[in-house]
């Protein structure tokens, strides 16, 4: 049975995603932080590089979030209307000239090579979006009046604050009361909150979501669901064990239509195994796999298998399509530098079909 998508003639939005866009600052390379004399400056966050790269795709997408008005919030607003997104709904604050109250966040990310693995040091406290409480948005007017095809959010905004945990509950209830598919990217962060906060909140969740995306420490780290057999390491990631979590999941939420999952397999800092599987409608749908993986920059990834997969539903594809343009999405951003997709939806194309990486002139 066919996810029920509003009709696009029905809506402004194909997707609407809620979240934090940082600025992420990076030495050139695989250089240290606490040794660079420069740093590469790039905008990202989970629930935005969504609906960056579905608008890079052609897609109708708009972005929520509260930002600061200043020069750092201007990057931001660059970066994301160069993409085609709508800010319209973003809330912005006045800048109080040193950030005591509102601030934009920034991150600051080592890629990291053989065996040193990529690090993110966080800089976000007090940010503008941690901030942001319920009633600032007006959700009813935005899906009701506006309409929105598909609504996007996760786990990182939620794990900001108290207040953005009932913004997201304020936001997917309105969605669900207009008909407006919700999806969910649990993507825990330890240095956010804990994994006992995160399962205590995502519960109180969980009933508005119909799409629920996560890898492997996500299910256990937020949902509270193991899955066993997995290397420590994160090495040997055994798929048929991660199919009877899932089963687990959808037991225990039965109202939820489809979960996604990414398979990393860490073989150095420059190399993964990558693939996906996807659970649809009581069957499982694994993506083409990528054995050893090069890997530029690899944050982003899963929100690289967020976009794919989601622009397959909004198309009509089938759930083997989807889960295969995830994949390859993912696989592609993790080839360029930055949180957010440089790619085209004609390489994306490309890489679905099997295509190579042959040179084009």
């Amino acid at each position: 049975m066919a996810l029920q998508i509003k009709p696009g003639n029905q809506c402004e939005f194909d997707l609407l995603s809620l979240g934090e866009c940082m600025i992420r600052l990076s030495p050139p390379g695989h250089q240290r932080i606490e040794l660079t004399p420069y740093f590469e400056a790039y905008a990202g966050g989970g629930e935005y590089n969504v609906a960056y790269a579905l608008s890079r795709f052609g897609l109708r997408t708009g972005w929520v979030s509260r930002l600061t008005d200043n020069p750092l919030g201007a990057f931001i607003r660059n970066h994301a209307r160069a993409s085609g997104m709508d800010l319209s709904e973003v809330v912005w604050t006045k800048y109080d000239g040193v950030g005591k109250t509102d601030r934009i966040g920034l991150n600051f990310t080592e890629v990291g090579i053989g065996v040193r693995a990529s690090v993110t040091l966080y800089d976000r406290g007090h940010s503008a979006t941690s901030r942001m409480k319920p009633g600032e948005v007006d959700w009813k007017r935005i899906f009701g009046k506006r309409g929105v095809r598909w609504f996007h959010t996760g786990g990182i905004f939620t794990a900001l604050s108290e207040s953005c945990a009932e913004v997201v509950k304020e936001a997917m209830q309105a969605a669900h009361e207009n008909g407006t598919m919700v999806s969910y990217d649990l993507n825990f962060r330890s240095k956010l909150w804990s994994s006992e906060q995160a399962i205590k909140t995502t519960k109180e969740l969980v009933k508005y979501i119909d799409v629920l995306i996560g890898n492997e420490e996500d299910f256990q780290k937020v949902l509270g669901f193991e899955v066993e057999g997995t290397d420590a390491n994160l090495k040997k990631l055994p798929v048929e064990n991660y199919k009877a979590m899932v089963k687990r999941v959808i037991n225990t939420y039965p109202h939820i239509q489809a979960i996604g999952t990414t398979l990393r397999e860490v073989v150095s800092g420059l190399l993964n195994n990558w693939s996906a599987i996807l659970y649809y409608d009581g069957e499982f749908y694994q993506s083409a796999r990528y054995e050893n993986l090069e890997i530029e920059d690899r944050v982003g990834g899963g929100d690289g298998f967020c976009s794919g997969s989601i622009y397959g539903f909004l198309n009509g594809m089938t759930a083997q399509e989807c889960v295969n343009y995830g994949a390859a999405q993912g696989a592609l951003l993790q080839s360029t530098r930055g949180d957010t997709s440089m790619c085209t939806l004609e390489e994306l194309k490309h890489v679905v079909k099997g295509g190579s990486a042959r040179i084009k002139r």
